[in-house]
């Protein structure tokens, strides 16, 4: 069956992994500037120098930094997101070759120290509103709905260093400036927007998220807490500048089978349920679910919400619900089971009903499926899948091509289990936005090696390369998916 007419197909990007442009034209110092190159084996990490001088770094997703760190990017580091792909001087050829696949819709990410370099600034950096401007005219060009994520992977790193970032309410009035300035520059151009890309994964840690460097459960729960609270403001104050401006939040999921059917294993599924769901639950129905409440009290968690801040939060609830998606996870109450095998990266067990990715990502079409059931049924408002794919070593044969037909089964067997939840299930599903729709450099480690685009970028972890862009046989695919409204898969 055909997917619904005006069904939003395109790709999605962030500009932390391929902009690059790091440091020109007046853009600031971002937490992203900061994340070492990593590999399948070897953990990014975060560079800062101690209150005695010293150059450190620590793995990213375990950053705990000594009081008095100062974050920054140093000499004899490499830092991938200082070139990412160069998005920032090819972005008419990449934007063209979008508008050749036929995209109807892209999501990118505004980079915020472009237009407040430190985030404290009154005032916009012009030249950094002028490349936005520039971007977003060369997408009307194509016929392009910009779908534009404010804040993705990165934070002004003069916030994190000043007051530790969104661990400080402070934060929350220096990004709904910023979100303003965004909504009154460009409002004319973007109507789809986005508050924070995978605002949960604060959970598995700090600074990627939020640019919090404390595993501290009360220092996690009181930034989440800023950050919600600042996207509910975001919401409303777009609605109060321009009526026609849809804000959408978007949650990193993956969704969980209880390992078997023991009781056990079914009620510790259901609790990490009742955990993942808080973000969704506060952005889309505007309050703390009691679960969550709960747990902070039996953490001995002292967490603050204010009369005011219940407020502001039932004000500003999200338009629309856009996730991730690449995997599931099984969840285990054994121990024995637990100690003998690993999951996905995100939780849980093996699955011995899937098949596994060359990173160790299971496969789960029909995951997709339960979970677009899942988000409509509980929230009933319009959906996105915002990020789904296939990260894969590609080959480049000798002529040039790159026969990628792996990635093309990925894709093909999720927007079956798309089809199937819009024209089975009635699930309200408005887009589709295949992560890394061109070639960049992973978030999780870092690397080029891991490609998910469509789009190869002849750059390498050696630094090798000179960043030409070729299409794969995927991108012949997608463009026939996208020609026929999802109608032909073959």
């Amino acid at each position: 069956m055909a997917f619904p007419k005006g069904f939003l197909w395109g790709g999605a990007t962030a500009a932390n992994q391929f902009e690059g442009a790091w440091n020109v034209d007046g853009k600031g110092v971002s937490t992203s500037d900061c994340c070492t190159r990593g590999s399948r084996t070897k953990p990014r990490e975060v560079t800062y120098k101690t209150k005695e001088g010293k150059i450190e770094s620590q793995m990213m997703f375990t950053l705990n930094a000594p009081e008095g760190a100062e974050f920054g990017s140093f000499e004899g580091y490499d830092y991938p997101s200082h070139d990412g792909i160069d998005f920032y001087h090819h972005y008419k050829e990449d934007i063209a070759l979008f508008g050749e696949m036929g995209f109807k819709t892209f999501r990118m990410s505004i980079n915020w120290t472009r237009l407040f370099p430190t985030g404290m600034e009154e005032t916009a950096n012009e030249a950094g509103l002028k490349f936005y401007d520039d971007v977003f005219n060369e997408l009307k060009k194509y016929g392009i709905e910009p779908l534009v994520t404010l804040s993705h992977y990165e934070t002004p790193v003069a916030l994190t260093n000043a007051w530790g970032s969104w661990a400080d309410r402070r934060t929350i009035d220096c990004f709904v400036r910023y979100a303003k300035t965004c909504f009154e520059h460009y409002g004319d151009r973007v109507k789809y927007w986005l508050t924070f890309n995978e605002i949960n994964c604060i959970n598995f840690g700090g600074w990627m998220a939020a640019g919090v460097p404390s595993r501290n459960p009360e220092v996690i729960a009181a930034a989440a807490r800023n950050q919600l609270l600042a996207s509910a403001l975001t919401v409303k104050a777009a609605h109060e500048i321009n009526p026609n401006l849809m804000v959408g939040n978007m949650i990193g999921y993956a969704h969980s089978y209880p390992y078997t059917c023991n009781p056990n294993d079914v009620l510790k599924q259901v609790l990490a349920q009742e955990k993942l769901d808080l973000f969704c639950d506060v952005q889309a129905r505007g309050y703390y679910p009691p679960f969550v409440l709960k747990q902070y009290e039996k953490q001995g968690i002292n967490f603050e919400l204010t009369e005011e801040d219940k407020k502001v939060l039932a004000e500003g609830t999200v338009d629309f619900i856009t996730f991730s998606y690449y995997m599931s996870a099984c969840i285990s109450a054994d121990p024995e089971v637990i100690a003998n095998q690993s999951g996905n990266m995100v939780t849980g067990v093996k699955n011995p009903y899937l098949k596994t990715s060359d990173w160790g990502w299971q496969i789960d079409p029909i995951g997709l499926r339960i979970s677009l059931n899942y988000f409509y049924s509980r929230y009933n408002k319009p959906l996105m899948v915002v990020e789904n794919g296939l990260g894969a070593a590609d080959t480049v044969e000798t002529d040039g091509s790159i026969h990628d037909s792996y990635r093309i089964d990925y894709l093909r067997s999720h927007i079956e289990a798309m089809d199937a939840a819009i024209n089975e299930d009635g699930v309200d599903l408005i887009g589709f936005t295949p992560w890394g729709c061109i070639d960049l450099v992973s978030a999780s480690t870092g690397e080029m090696h891991k490609r998910y685009g469509f789009i190869y970028v002849d750059y390498q972890d050696d630094g090798s390369g000179e960043g030409a862009r070729s299409r794969k046989d995927s991108f012949y695919w997608y463009k026939k998916v996208i020609a026929t409204n999802g109608a032909d898969l073959d």
